[in-house]
């Protein structure tokens, strides 16, 4: 995917240049970058500031120019293998900043509640309680912003890669706050319903598990595709694996924007870590599985979904060989 640019003097020509070639600007950044509180400020020592936000269209293709141009300019040259992995490091170093924004955010929102927990209705406690609240929202404004920006950056990732960017801890969750907070202890009920919301999606679970040595993405993503088509709604439950079968549903996932939920392994549960996650997917209730043929933990997980009676797709390694077979035959007619 070469890029090519006519002559422009400044970021908002190119911006513009760019508008011709990747259609409009997406739902997500015109929410994300909005001004949601007057007086922007994000931390007691900073002073306030009434600046806008950052164009929204600018910082969409800030995104696509900073990870695709970098595969751009290392592709058919010998550091064209090292591409990826510092691609995934510029992803990451959004990631840290949101993750730290966020931290920041839970602290003055800890403030907050504690000047509402001490209000005396004085004036000067009242003022106190504003300020902590502006700059809670202020960072939570902020790190909206941030993750938006590493999304997009990670979707850039996936396109160039064909690989979802994964954090090392963590989920990747981004929404943007509502504006209009009034009373301070309906601004944290807010806030702590979105956090909840964000982290346990709501929806049909469909339950997806399988071996790491899996090639045929045709049969997972066809399969996704129809479940998908029948419930549109669904809420995509792996067990978080980074290759092969899992990598390949996530892949999925975050091209049809399909809500994940990733169940990593409980190292401290030993050698039932990985019976503990099947018992977890189970108990989520789902509507309908898939399940490739992989493990151990991928046989006993099928036998729990066989007992529970829940609609299933069971697929061997086998059948994708006999797929690939089947195709490679037409292919050649």
């Amino acid at each position: 995917m070469t890029r090519i640019f006519r002559s422009a003097r400044s970021f908002p020509e190119i911006a513009d240049l760019l508008a011709l070639e990747t259609g409009q600007l997406s739902d997500r950044f015109a929410d994300a970058f909005v001004e949601t509180v007057d007086g922007f400020r994000m931390g007691h020592a900073e002073e306030t500031c009434d600046a806008a936000m950052p164009d929204a269209w600018q910082v969409q293709q800030a995104m696509e120019l900073l990870v695709g141009t970098l595969f751009d300019v290392l592709r058919d040259t010998r550091l064209e293998s090292l591409a990826g992995r510092i691609a995934w490091g510029i992803v990451h170093s959004f990631h840290k900043v949101a993750d730290q924004l966020e931290g920041e955010a839970d602290k003055a929102a800890l403030k907050v509640k504690d000047l509402i927990r001490d209000a005396d209705g004085s004036e000067v406690m009242m003022a106190e309680l504003e300020e902590a609240q502006s700059i809670c929202q202020s960072l939570d404004e902020a790190r909206e912003a941030v993750a938006c920006m590493r999304d997009h950056a990670a979707g850039t990732y996936l396109a160039e890669t064909g690989k979802p960017w994964s954090s090392p801890r963590g989920s990747l969750v981004s929404a943007k706050r509502t504006a209009s907070v009034v009373a301070a202890s309906d601004f944290l009920a807010a806030r702590r319903e979105r956090r909840v919301e964000s982290h346990a999606p709501k929806g049909p679970v469909v339950i997806f598990s399988g071996g790491q040595l899996w090639e045929d993405h045709r049969q997972i993503t066809q399969t996704l595709d129809g479940i998908r088509a029948r419930v549109p709604t669904m809420v995509l439950a792996t067990t978080a694996q980074d290759k092969g079968c899992d990598a390949i549903a996530a892949a999925w996932a975050a091209r049809t924007g399909t809500p994940l939920i990733a169940f990593t392994l409980n190292r401290k549960l030993g050698q039932r870590a990985g019976f503990a996650r099947n018992e977890q997917l189970l108990a989520l209730r789902p509507v309908e599985a898939l399940v490739c043929e992989g493990s151990g933990l991928q046989s006993h997980l099928a036998r729990m979904v066989r007992a529970q009676g829940v609609p299933a797709h069971f697929f061997r390694l086998a059948d994708q060989r006999i797929e690939a077979q089947y195709r490679g035959r037409h292919e050649a007619v």
